[in-house]
């Protein structure tokens, strides 16, 4: 299980930061139009994300899992979904919609790091 909570971590880490250099490739962008790669680098992190918590418990015994950090992580992955979903389609996205995924994708990151 290790092997597995392992591949999912790199899958999740690379995901994120897939989703924030999508984002960041739109800054000098006019129009900025959201890639449909935001949508799919998020799925992937949610899916990779929910593999590393169910290994979990195989994979560091000694360790106990930290639920709230995770809650908070899902909601905010979860947020970004919804959002990235809403304007996909659309042929502008909003500065304040991509300012909010860019500041989303950020806080995601700042609580994965952080050791509270």
């Amino acid at each position: 299980m290790e092997a597995v909570f392992l591949i999912a971590y790199i899958v999740h880490m690379l995901a994120i930061l897939g989703i924030l250099v999508l984002l960041l490739l739109q800054w000098k962008k006019n129009p900025r139009k959201l890639s449909s790669g935001v949508l799919h680098s998020t799925t992937t992190a949610l899916i990779a994300g929910l593999v590393m918590v169910g290994t979990y418990a195989s994979a560091k015994p000694d360790e106990e899992l930290d639920h709230v950090k995770v809650a908070i992580k899902l909601v905010i992955v979860l947020a970004i979904l919804v959002i990235s979903y809403l304007n996909i389609k659309k042929s502008e996205i909003k500065k304040s919609a991509w300012l909010s995924l860019i500041g989303l994708t950020l806080l995601n990151i700042i609580i994965a790091t952080a050791r509270f």
